[in-house]
């Protein structure tokens, strides 16, 4: 599987990576040994960097997939995390609401608490060593400082930084389901590495309008993630998610579309969703989230096959995918 480095750092990612939230039980339970085969299936496949957060089922994703890669060894894989939530634990006989805990179907031990502070960055760094069992983090991404602006760019990026020159972490960065303040961070600070989840797929170019051409000028790598926007891009039909939702019915008539341009050339929506979101020279890996060894191994496998030019340039017939050169807006650009 293709390698590359993140920036200009030693960090290497492969170009398929392992997303972990859906071990931390997203949106439903995933049994434990379903979890530690899901990252089996992923490591056989010859993924070695995978993606977790404290977010993820309050610590659930993180403490599996440390569990999971304990065996391996340490430097033939890489390993990001993510800081501005502080998970505080709960004083017993606190009551808890039914149901999912931010999407997650975990039992309600902790509350998360929003902390960009430098004091908040190192407590999360070494709360998230404990869980995973580990002396270092590979890449620490600021987790949507959407509304906490002026606190990460003042307090919590520097603290990155400052951990990035003491060796605890080898890359640092942002990673959001927008792209106005990725640009910032690529324009205003010395990241190395952001995570722009969702702004990158055949049915959302916007990544395309400044923040991809930036990263791309500046030599620092996009990693890209929600390339099925939650999975429109993989099973189009009624009721299906975009970005959390359902999809809107103008969303799920285009995506009806891509997927019968793409299956007239034998080739699978998804697999085209995913050869499309890598394709741009910034990007350096594609984060798939999947809880089973069989969404692993399908994954790994529509990556082998590359799909035939052809198909581009039917999508842009239909107008599906601008031209080359057009403004991206809603739509993504051509493949690399």
């Amino acid at each position: 599987m293709r390698r590359t480095t993140l920036g200009s750092t030693a960090v290497e990612v492969t170009e398929l990576s392992f997303g972990a939230a859906a071990i931390g039980n997203l949106f439903s339970a995933v049994d434990p040994g379903q979890a530690a085969l899901a990252v089996d299936a992923a490591w056989d496949e010859g993924v070695r960097h995978f993606d977790t957060a404290p977010h993820y089922g309050l610590g659930l994703s993180e403490r599996r997939l440390g569990d999971a890669l304990r065996s391996r060894p340490r430097a033939s894989y890489t390993l990001s995390t993510k800081v501005g939530r502080i998970l505080d634990p709960l004083p017993a006989g606190t009551p808890v609401p039914d149901g999912l805990d931010d999407g997650f179907a975990v039992p309600v031990t902790h509350r998360r608490r929003w902390d960009f502070s430098a004091d908040g960055v190192r407590r999360s760094i070494e709360d998230s060593l404990l869980r995973l069992g580990l002396d270092r983090i590979d890449v620490a991404y600021l987790h949507d400082p959407d509304d906490h602006a002026e606190a990460a760019f003042g307090e919590a990026y520097p603290a990155l930084e400052q951990l990035r020159a003491e060796g605890v972490v080898g890359a640092i960065g942002a990673g959001m389901n927008q792209t106005a303040m990725l640009t910032r961070f690529l324009r205003d600070t010395d990241v190395d590495v952001v995570l722009c989840a969702g702004r990158h797929t055949l049915l959302d170019g916007s990544a395309l309008d400044e923040l991809l051409p930036e990263a791309e000028a500046r030599g620092r790598s996009v990693v890209v993630g929600g390339v099925f926007n939650s999975g429109l891009l993989a099973d189009p039909r009624p009721g299906a998610p975009y970005d959390y939702a359902a999809a809107p019915a103008d969303l799920l008539e285009r995506a009806l579309r891509m997927k019968a341009v793409t299956e007239a050339h034998g080739v699978p929506l998804r697999a085209a969703a995913l050869h499309h979101s890598l394709a741009h020279p910034a990007v350096a890996t594609v984060l798939v989230g999947t809880r089973s060894p069989d969404e692993v191994r399908d994954a790994a496998a529509l990556l082998r096959t590359p799909p035939p030019a052809a198909l581009w340039d039917d999508l842009r017939a239909e107008g599906l995918l601008p031209a080359p050169g057009a403004p991206a807006g809603s739509q993504a650009s051509e493949e690399r």
